[in-house]
């Protein structure tokens, strides 16, 4: 019997960070892009919702947490070919994942003129 190598994301690549795409488990809708360290990471995996670390903040964050309620439950989660990457499909409660009050942080949309506008 051969022992199972443990594959996990590699947090050195990014000076400590990898990217983390939160992606709606039900639509596919990607809702959000932000940055995890080991600690969010952990935190993520033991609580069954998400927590990233904000780069502006410099903390731990816990997505709605203490705040909105509009917390994000990690329903799978996938790392990339590289380690260095990671989506989380997840149920979001509340419906609303990006602060402005959209329901994805991704509502700029590039069109023919090669600016990009606003879309609801």
């Amino acid at each position: 019997m051969t022992e199972i190598e443990k594959i996990e994301p590699d947090f050195e690549k990014g000076g400590g960070l990898v990217p983390a795409v939160a992606q709606d488990a039900q639509t596919g809708e990607i809702l959000m892009l932000a940055y995890m360290n080991r600690e969010s990471f952990e935190k993520t995996l033991e609580t069954g919702e998400v927590h990233y670390w904000s780069r502006s903040r410099k903390e731990l964050w816990h997505k709605g947490g203490g705040r909105s309620g509009r917390v994000q439950k990690v329903k799978a989660m996938y790392l990339d070919c590289d380690q260095d990457a990671i989506v989380v499909k997840i149920e979001q409660v509340g419906g609303i994942s990006c602060h402005t009050g959209r329901r994805t942080c991704f509502h700029y949309e590039l069109g023919q003129d090669k600016n990009f506008r606003l879309v609801d």
